[in-house]
């Protein structure tokens, strides 16, 4: 048996081969992210086997975003079994075999090897495309999403400064009407000048009908008493963020609506929990992948980051303490949402939350455990691939 420890980079990689016996059998390979690169350390895997038995080649390599996909997926399609490990435990593992602040790339591939070749760590399974599709579609999103709140922050902004009253006399400045609105009549020089039958008419079809004239002419007389300011420059910063916030919105929708495809090909139980939409289930999916890899539901709450921490030495074993919050932030603020919205729809998640609630505990703190008790009953859905069904 041989371990090869991979540690990856963006443009190279650095690779430790070591035997079953421990001893180093290469220890400065370094490859290029490239086709070329990939083939030299097949070769090199191949010339370190006594056999062409590639079952005794155990690869392990950080999970470190990205830039692992390529060499994961060309190392798995050659036939060897690929581990992914959690940067934090090999962190861990190098610090308590020496005292020696070093970290380099070419240590980090042999704690990874020495890891591998100590540790009965399970290989990694490739996952279904779908999930892979949703993974890739999810964060994408979450990215849009990222950015679309950036441009809110900037249009609440230039409010402030154009046109400070708005916000007391609207729902909110980013619902339809405003930003038509807005659009049409940046500046309050703009709205004190508009004629009331078009203010009234634009008011009236971008509201659905739920603003009109009195509407109209509130705002009307609100610019007439505003301090705030007009100028062009802010205008035209006011109407292209809008622009680019709806522009942004539009390719959301279409993000949406594959993801809803792709969820719909996988047709999870999780859609069949009250309250789990096609954004909710598709990141709980995608984050939590091969459910298959995790043996009991204790170890996929610690994957999301869920589990209490603990703390005792001595006598004394500390009664209330937070959660690790190590695991992945998407799946752990999905689980987060998906618990609000559970114990709002059905009967027996929302009786949790109120006894939790009954015990003294803080809101936030009882729906961590509704999280809890919704990532158990996950994890039974999707080991056995059966329906949620309302418990009488």
């Amino acid at each position: 048996m041989i371990f090869v420890g991979i540690d990856v980079a963006k443009s190279k990689h650095d690779c430790c081969i070591i035997s079953s016996d421990g001893e180093v059998l290469s220890n400065s390979l370094r490859i290029q992210n490239s086709k070329e690169g990939f083939d030299l350390l097949f070769s090199s895997i191949v010339s370190s086997l006594p056999s062409n038995d590639f079952s005794k080649v155990k690869i392990g390599l950080e999970s470190t975003g990205h830039y692992s996909i390529n060499i994961t997926n060309y190392l798995l399609s050659k036939g060897f079994q690929v581990t992914t490990l959690n940067p934090l435990s090999t962190n861990l593992f190098r610090k308590a075999h020496t005292l020696r602040k070093t970290k380099t790339d070419k240590t980090d591939a042999l704690v990874i090897a020495s890891m591998l070749f100590t540790d009965e760590s399970k290989s990694y399974s490739p996952v279904l495309y779908q999930i892979q599709e949703l993974k890739s579609l999810t964060r994408h999103r979450h990215r849009l999403i990222g950015y679309r709140s950036k441009l809110k922050v900037s249009v609440t902004r230039l409010i402030d400064i154009i046109f400070p009253e708005l916000p007391n006399y609207v729902w909110s400045i980013h619902q339809n009407s405003s930003y038509k609105l807005l659009l049409e009549f940046p500046t309050t020089e703009d709205l004190r000048n508009a004629h009331l039958t078009k203010l009234t008419n634009l008011l009236s079809s971008s509201s659905n009908g739920k603003y009109g004239k009195d509407k109209a002419l509130i705002l009307k007389n609100l610019a007439v008493s505003s301090i705030g300011s007009s100028n062009r420059s802010l205008a035209f910063e006011l109407r292209q963020t809008i622009r680019l916030i709806q522009s942004v919105q539009a390719e959301i929708d279409e993000l949406d609506k594959q993801i809803k495809l792709v969820v719909d090909e996988l047709d999870s139980p999780l859609m069949s929990i009250p309250g789990v939409s096609y954004t909710l289930a598709s990141i709980i999916i995608a984050e939590i992948g091969d459910i298959n890899r995790f043996d009991t539901p204790a170890k996929l709450l610690a994957f999301a980051g869920m589990e209490p921490s603990t703390y005792q030495s001595g006598n004394y074993n500390a009664s209330k303490t937070p959660m690790v919050k190590r695991g992945s932030t998407y799946l752990r603020w999905a689980v987060m949402q998906a618990s609000r919205l559970v114990a709002i729809r059905d009967t027996t998640f929302n009786l949790y939350l109120k006894k939790k609630r009954s015990e003294g505990k803080h809101y936030l703190v009882a729906i961590n455990h509704v999280g809890k008790k919704l990532m158990r009953v996950m994890y039974y859905l999707l080991r056995s691939d059966t329906k949620f069904s309302v418990q009488a």
